[in-house]
């Protein structure tokens, strides 16, 4: 395999693996924590095996990475490769998928909708800007920021974008069924234009909690979305406005030509004016959510029952993290590193790791309010008997950063 960065990852002691995120067919994703500054990144690591033969599409979501800035967007912040592995430091985000976070709104309108939908046609029209598309836009590909009530939504995954050449066309189908362009489908030559079909798909699922084309059966479901037919159905879009529904007919426009371009849709009235609504429909759309985007959070009400017994079961367990946190806050600390403190000891409690991620930590924290330093210094400096996890990689090299004596056990590896 041709090397893809020319910076061999001698410099993975940089950073501590404190747990894995998401772990997918081809690479796991895990959080960590950049020793000297304590920021915490997410690395996705990925097997060299598993690249064979699709270098080309490697390279291609780091070319498109490497050029894009914009706060809307996860970034890139390094590369390194060791002999087995290719890792991506991406920039953390830590707020959750965009669907979770309006099932678990108490009060959520058009006007919310509209505001998220500005923020990503902005991010869309720098990357059209830049002369990328991205061809996969879809919710599972939003993120928010950060678990704050006013956190901006985040794209992300560029495994499917291209760099548009001068003058070249795209012709290759890809995309996620259901939110692919009417072109992309009909095998034609296509443009930027699929991205905003895209976001007209999102944005109607935003208003109603379901999606606007679906069928069992792909070739059905092909045939609904080659037509661009859809509806607005009452009793959902009784109480959403003409100017909401006038903005999606523009961008789910079956003529690519006609169809609304990111600048045009940033200058419409229910997104640059005072037409959205501001009614609450969030009872609606977050039960249309749960029935139409299954999970299983939201399809199994026993589990949610198990999990509040869980809860209680765990009580003794939060005392004692409520101790543990007692320790780490006497000192005059920021809040930020004592998060980082509490998940780094967190890690290493399995039994609460069971019952808990580390959203939930946070949340409980803050409910603690850590803001405020208790008097007085402590003499409790809590340890672990193990400094953190390595990130996959010639584990022999570490031994000096880690110290002579760490435990073989301390370290993993992806393979």
């Amino acid at each position: 395999m041709v090397a893809i960065s020319n910076r061999i990852f001698k410099s993975v002691s940089l950073y501590l693996r404190l747990q894995s995120e998401v772990k997918g067919a081809f690479s796991e994703v895990v959080l960590a924590e950049e020793k000297r500054t304590q920021r915490l990144v997410a690395i996705k690591c990925i097997p060299k095996k598993a690249l064979e033969g699709k270098e080309n599409n490697i390279e291609n979501e780091i070319a498109v990475l490497h050029r894009i800035k914009h706060p809307n967007i996860v970034s890139l912040e390094d590369i390194f490769e060791s002999t087995s592995h290719l890792y991506l430091v991406m920039q953390l985000v830590s707020g959750g998928e965009l669907f979770d976070r309006i099932v678990e709104k108490g009060f959520y309108t058009e006007r919310d909708a509209s505001q998220l939908i500005h923020q990503i046609l902005d991010a869309v029209k720098y990357l059209h800007d830049m002369g990328i598309v991205h061809r996969d836009l879809k919710p599972e590909n939003l993120l928010y920021y950060s678990m704050d009530e006013d956190s901006k939504i985040m794209i992300s995954d560029f495994g499917l974008s291209k760099i548009e050449g001068a003058g070249s066309v795209m012709s290759t189908a890809c995309g996620t069924p259901g939110y692919v362009a009417p072109e992309v489908l009909a095998q034609k030559p296509y443009s930027k234009a699929v991205d905003c079909w895209s976001i007209g798909v999102i944005s109607y699922i935003l208003l109603c909690g379901y999606p606007p084309f679906y069928d069992e059966n792909d070739a059905k479901l092909f045939e609904q979305i080659l037509k661009a037919e859809y509806e607005f159905d009452s009793p959902y879009w009784d109480d959403i406005s003409d100017s909401a529904k006038d903005f999606i007919c523009h961008l789910m426009e079956k003529d690519p030509l006609k169809r609304y371009t990111c600048e045009l849709a940033l200058q419409h009235p229910w997104i640059c004016g005072d037409t959205a609504l501001d009614k609450n429909i969030h009872e609606s759309v977050s039960a249309q959510i749960k029935k139409n985007f299954a999970k299983s959070k939201w399809k199994v009400s026993a589990l949610a029952e198990s999990q509040s017994n869980l809860l209680k079961k765990q009580n003794e367990d939060w005392q004692e993290l409520e101790h543990i946190l007692y320790a780490f806050t006497v000192f005059s600390l920021s809040l930020a590193v004592k998060q980082r403190r509490f998940l780094l000891f967190f890690f290493l409690l399995p039994s609460i790791q069971q019952a808990f991620n580390a959203t939930a930590v946070v949340r409980h924290m803050r409910k603690l309010q850590l803001g405020t330093s208790l008097e007085g210094p402590s003499q409790i400096t809590p340890t672990s008997p193990c400094h953190g996890h390595l990130l996959p990689e010639e584990e022999e090299e570490e031994d000096d950063d880690l110290g002579n004596g760490e435990e073989e056990s301390c370290k993993f590896s992806c393979e």
